[in-house]
């Protein structure tokens, strides 16, 4: 690991300052993702500004009737807050069919969301990469791309994003909520928040320089049934081949959101209008214009049916 400097920041308007006024600075909180790649030299920042005191650990209800998870909030225990489990379950079952239990207990709410791609090629650095080293090439392309992206993806990436707790959070129309080094905030719709690969895959979220999540809001309860479905290659501690996040409705309408198969959660409003007529009518237009490699094509036929298993268990 290479040298860096360290600060602990006092309020979240000063630490998004602080990461805009130095080259290559980053934010530290749990760090479960970036100091694996600080000691792999994926990642090599000359400076970390730690988060962790400024008091963004609270889960609270907002006017609207929804809820503010702020973002120093440990997985563990957003998993097991009881209005969680009550009123957003989808959640709850995504937190806690993600990473071990002793991850969960520093993982926080932005890290989670701000996760690195798990792809075997970047995490080699004997490989080329376009996100570790842009311009470089995609090994991926002509490698081993089992576990990688169907759709969504370009000729320079075919990384998928590792977030159970994020496909849960695009199913329940989650807003991020950020500081900017002005002082000045902005919401963004968690479906916009991650830029798609294009021709830049290295640039993977909408945030500008310095710019800090503070929380994430969910809208108010939505009712119905949850669901969370992970297929995996083992039990546990394994990233999905395929994940299904639900809420489904008594009518036969909902929301289906994907994971393990794009750079981000995979939800379209189209498909969710065809969740009655079953789920290949709604997997057909999830992967329309999809483009698997010949290892990973079974990702097709396993999403649909890991959904119908989901309508299946939702009708009890």
């Amino acid at each position: 690991m290479r040298a860096f400097g360290y600060e602990r920041a006092r309020s979240p308007a000063d630490a998004a300052a602080a990461a805009a006024r130095t080259p290559g600075a980053k934010f530290i909180a749990g760090g479960t993702n970036l100091l694996d790649l600080m000691k792999l030299e994926i990642e090599t920042p000359a400076y970390l500004i730690d988060v962790n005191a400024l008091k963004l650990d609270r889960i609270e209800r907002t006017r609207g009737g929804g809820m503010r998870i702020g973002a120093l909030v440990r997985n563990t225990d957003l998993a097991a807050d009881a209005r969680v489990r009550r009123d957003y379950g989808v959640l709850s079952r995504a937190l806690l069919a993600g990473a071990s239990g002793q991850l969960r207990n520093r993982a926080t709410t932005a890290g989670n969301l701000l996760q690195r791609t798990r792809c075997p090629y970047f995490y080699d650095t004997n490989q080329p990469c376009n996100k570790r080293l842009p311009g470089s090439g995609c090994a991926a392309l002509e490698g081993f791309s089992r576990q990688l992206a169907v759709v969504g993806a370009s000729e320079h990436c075919i990384a998928t994003h590792p977030s159970d707790m994020a496909v849960a959070m695009r199913a329940l129309d989650a807003t991020v909520d950020t500081v900017k080094p002005d002082g000045s905030t902005r919401n963004i719709a968690i479906d916009d928040f991650y830029r798609a690969p294009g021709n830049s895959p290295h640039l993977e979220t909408v945030l500008e320089r310095g710019e800090l999540i503070t929380s994430v809001t969910l809208p108010e309860p939505a009712g119905g049934t949850h669901v969370y479905r992970k297929v995996r290659d083992r039990a546990s501690y394994a990233f999905a081949l395929v994940s299904v996040a639900a809420v489904l409705q008594a009518d036969g309408g909902g929301r289906v959101a994907l994971g393990g198969v794009a750079h981000k959660p995979w939800r379209m409003p189209e498909a969710d209008a065809q969740l009655p007529a079953g789920a290949q009518a709604v997997t057909e237009r999830l992967f329309a214009g999809a483009k698997p490699t010949d290892q990973n094509a079974f990702k097709l036929l396993l999403a649909r049916r890991t959904l119908e298993a989901v309508l299946v268990d939702a009708k009890g």
